[in-house]
């Protein structure tokens, strides 16, 4: 597919709700308090884009691109990551809200997701190699057949999953949170 190629913008306060933006290429671009909640942004590819207090709620993501992504400070409830083209992606995620969102099966390692809240995320079969969780609310978020490795846990909180039906090699985590870890076994912990 033949992309038209849109650089260097920046998009201030744009409503995508109802109408889809263009299918291009948007590369280096800002987007600043754009609103694409229930919106769908399939078969468009993003390339070095920051997305800044964005609400992107209920976006349909069929092969979208997302390649060298910062999203900060967005809303992005229920998205369905694994719906993304797969080639390239790249994401990371400061001061978001993405409860309730999946990243099933995805190759996502080295992703940073600071400050944010994710609450009932799928993380089933995801590659988070070498992943950063720091200040993060994982709420019953399921992490199953998952590779933790070397993934930095150690200030994010809430979390509860059971390190026999995940890799976790080098996966780090503070003393204070722990008890997530033990939660399956039933143990009380005083």
């Amino acid at each position: 597919m033949n992309f038209n190629r849109i650089e260097s913008e920046n998009f201030e306060y744009q409503n995508f709700t109802l109408s889809k933006p263009p299918n291009t290429s948007y590369e280096n671009c800002t987007f600043i308090n754009c609103d694409f909640s229930n919106g769908d942004i399939s078969g468009i590819e993003f390339i070095d884009c920051c997305f800044t207090s964005c609400n992107l709620s209920l976006v349909k993501l069929n092969k979208t691109g997302l390649k060298n992504i910062q999203f900060s400070d967005c809303k992005m409830l229920g998205l369905r990551f694994e719906n993304c083209d797969s080639f390239l992606l790249e994401v990371n995620f400061d001061n978001c809200v993405l409860n309730l969102s999946s990243f099933y099966k995805l190759k996502i390692k080295k992703t940073r997701f600071i400050n944010s809240s994710l609450q009932e995320v799928d993380f089933v079969e995801t590659d988070l190699t070498d992943s950063t969780f720091k200040n993060c609310d994982l709420l019953k978020t399921v992490f199953e057949r998952t590779n933790l490795e070397k993934v930095d846990f150690s200030t994010a909180f809430n979390f509860a999953f059971d390190p026999s039906l995940n890799r976790v090699k080098g996966a780090r985590f503070s003393q204070t949170n722990l008890s997530g870890l033990l939660q399956h076994y039933q143990i009380k912990i005083d």
